[in-house]
This record gives structure tokens, C-alpha cells and sequence, in this order.
């Protein structure tokens, strides 16, 4: 094990999980869910925090992991999460339940991403996480950009792809798209934003004031 894949591992391994993350993470891969990784998890729980989050956006919801950890930064905030299986929606609730998050402060959505967060409205959230169809990402951030109030930030899991997008020898259509996003965000005057290299990346884009 290389010392990138030790420091990745101890990063994991610090972090304490609750019961019902835990209990979400194993049925993640039961259904075959890349889940977010547990230093994800408490890192994007700390900038829920740190953001003092009202109203989160989170595309894809799986069966909960990321949503329960964002929720853990933030008990005080509301939960909107999209994602097209229905099954996995369901896995969800019932662990939103497990870890005790009131009812009224979840909306799940069933549908595609592409279709439902044009229909949203801009500058009303505080950060927007992004897990979803890797294909998209580029157009996610797009909207999650717009969606997010100035100040707010968007969160982009995955973002180094399983080791791919750093290597420029690789140019599947997920890592070149990778690439371009973070190529464009780090060029744009509009947004400061950081990559993260914990599990599978973590892309921080926060929206600045004009």
C-alpha cells in the first residue's frame, strides 16, 4: 500500500460513524451504491456546519449516507434529495428515521436530476451537494451553481474518479469531463473553490457575493 493509499485509509479510519450511517453504508452496497466515504462524510458535515446550512440540495440520494452525514453538520436543516431509483429512496427514509431526523425536515424527489433542477429555484440553498450520474457532473454544477445563494457552496463527490481524472493518460469521457470542471471552475472569477484529495475527491465550490 503506497503512502497516499495508507494516509486515504487513516483518514477513513478516524472518523467515527453513527449507527444509522453505518447501518445506510451497508445497505449501500448491498444495492451496489458508490457510497461517499467516511472522511467525505465528516468533511462535507464540517462545512455544513461551518456554512450554519438551512436549506441543503443534494443530488443523489442513495440510501442515505451523504444525506444523514450533511444533516449531522446541520441538524437544524432541511433536506432536499433527488434521485431516479425509487427503491433507494425508500432505503433512505428509513434510515433518515433511524437517525432520528424529523420527517418535515426530508423531501425526497424521484426523477432525473436533468429534468427536476431546472424547475428549482435560484440562490436558495446553502450548499447543493452533487453524487450523482458522473457524466453529468458539468451540467449538475451548472445548475447547482445557480441554485446555491451567493456564499453558498456546492459539493461535488468523486471528483478525482477512482484515481483517472489525475492521470492525463486516461481520457474516458467521465475523467476528461472531471478534468474540464475543474479546469473551468479554478479559471472562474465568480466562485473560489478547493479539491480535496479524501476518498474519491471532494470538489468545493463556494459562490462568491457580487
Amino acid at each position: 500500500m503506497s503512502d497516499i493509499e495508507l494516509n486515504w485509509k487513516f483518514s477513513d479510519d478516524c472518523v467515527v460513524e453513527s449507527e444509522a450511517i453505518i447501518r445506510a453504508r451497508q445497505q449501500s452496497l448491498e444495492l451496489g451504491i458508490d457510497a461517499i466515504t467516511p472522511a467525505v462524510g465528516a468533511q462535507s458535515a464540517v462545512l455544513a456546519a461551518a456554512t450554519g446550512a438551512r436549506s441543503i440540495l443534494e443530488v443523489g440520494t442513495g440510501a442515505g449516507v451523504s444525506g444523514i452525514w450533511l444533516l449531522t453538520g446541520a441538524p437544524g436543516a432541511t433536506l432536499t434529495s433527488i434521485d431516479t431509483e425509487v427503491d433507494h429512496l425508500q432505503h433512505a427514509k428509513a434510515n433518515f428515521t433511524e437517525a432520528k431526523v424529523p420527517a418535515n425536515r426530508v423531501r425526497l424527489i424521484t426523477g432525473k436530476a436533468s429534468e427536476v433542477l431546472p424547475r428549482m429555484n435560484e440562490n436558495s440553498y446553502d450548499i447543493v451537494f452533487i453524487d450523482a450520474d458522473p457524466q453529468s457532473v458539468i451540467e449538475y454544477v451548472e445548475h447547482g451553481l445557480r441554485l446555491a445563494r451567493p456564499g453558498g457552496t456546492v459539493l461535488v463527490a468523486h471528483a478525482l474518479w477512482r484515481g483517472r481524472v489525475a492521470d492525463p493518460a486516461q481520457r474516458d469521457d467521465v475523467a476528461t469531463g472531471f478534468r474540464t470542471l475543474l479546469t473551468e471552475i479554478a479559471a472562474s472569477s465568480a466562485v473560489i473553490s478547493a479539491l480535496s484529495p479524501v476518498g474519491d475527491g471532494l470538489l468545493q465550490i463556494t459562490k462568491l457575493r457580487a
